[in-house]
């Protein structure tokens, strides 16, 4: 029996560089570049299978597909999936974790490093002549920070936030975890830490913990408070995570020295975003998920979990 399986946004996770066979191999495959609400029941019916990475599927799209067995989420965050809705139809819904692990640990430390060395800024004076007219044969504008020694707090302690730690360590960095579930380790330099002392003690602060009602807005007036002058701020995880209004605040006022921001409340963000403008943020494009290999990774984990639902051992499932 051929199945037919719907990704339903390929345009969020494919640069023309993945490789859709692992999916193909399983079924009929259609491939959506964007597929919009309206067009769900043209398209999806008679479809079991459907991927999304970031279209929302709510109970009235579930209904209007009385075929719908299984709903595969191209990413590891779920929150675009009622899964009470899924739950009461007997739908599947199983994620993809750990994917992008050595990607966004990656970009972690290519932010820690873009303020350490201040390397692309001191290019960029070298290629204004600066060196060129300098009487010195070195010359430096900012500050160079060592990282051996420094203080990293990580807050959540999942794949990715244990693969910071162990970059950090590598570069001699102490770590400060803070998480709700107890871990056990063997290197005296990584340690728990209230959340109090992390943002009190911490040069760099790396935010790994999922968003929850109880996570939003971790980072707010009274935690930023906290920190160091000098500390940085970096969120690879989810916008919610902050309370841009405060951070927009505590950097206008210098009460940290900058952020490092790959995600945001609103995605895309609004023209005039705050902390776009601030010239204390360094911003990217909610990337750091977005290696080749990471994208790749996504899609045959994606034909793993279809593979083992059809044999009937499902993995990943988000729901029993």
């Amino acid at each position: 029996m051929t199945h037919k399986i719907a990704v339903l946004d390929r345009l969020t996770l494919d640069a023309g560089d993945v490789d859709w066979r692992p999916l193909h191999q399983l079924g009929e495959l259609l491939l959506f570049d964007q597929l919009k609400e309206s067009a769900f029941k043209k398209h999806l019916a008679g479809v079991p299978f459907v991927l999304s990475n970031k279209v929302v599927l709510r109970d009235e799209h579930m209904a209007a597909l009385p075929d719908l067995r299984y709903i595969g989420v191209l990413a590891t965050g779920y929150n675009n999936i009622d899964i009470d809705a899924a739950r009461a139809r007997g739908i599947a819904v199983c994620n993809i974790p750990s994917y992008s692990t050595f990607s966004v640990a990656q970009m972690v430390f290519a932010y820690i490093l873009h303020f350490s060395q201040q390397a692309g800024y001191h290019s960029a004076l070298v290629k204004e002549g600066r060196w060129a007219r300098s009487p010195m044969f070195c010359f430096w504008e900012k500050p160079l920070l060592e990282l051996s020694g420094r203080v990293l707090g990580i807050i959540g302690y999942g794949a990715i936030g244990r693969q910071v730690a162990r970059i950090a360590r590598a570069f001699g960095m102490k770590v400060l975890v803070h998480t709700r579930s107890p871990f056990k380790t063997d290197d005296d330099q990584i340690q728990a830490a209230e959340r109090e002392t992390l943002f009190s003690g911490s040069d760099f602060i790396s935010l790994h913990c999922p968003l929850t009602d109880k996570t939003r807005f971790i980072i707010n007036e009274k935690t930023l408070a906290l920190m160091k002058p000098e500390a940085v701020l970096i969120n690879t995880g989810r916008g919610g995570l902050i309370d841009e209004a405060a951070l927009d605040k505590a950097l206008r006022a210098r009460r940290i020295r900058a952020a490092a921001l790959d995600v945001l409340g609103e995605e895309p963000p609004g023209e005039k975003h705050p902390l776009i403008e601030n010239p204390h943020t360094l911003i990217t494009p909610h990337i750091a998920w977005a290696t080749r290999e990471a994208r790749q990774r996504l899609i045959d984990l994606a034909a793993e979990n279809i593979r083992a639902f059809l044999e009937g051992k499902p993995i990943n499932r988000v729901l029993s």
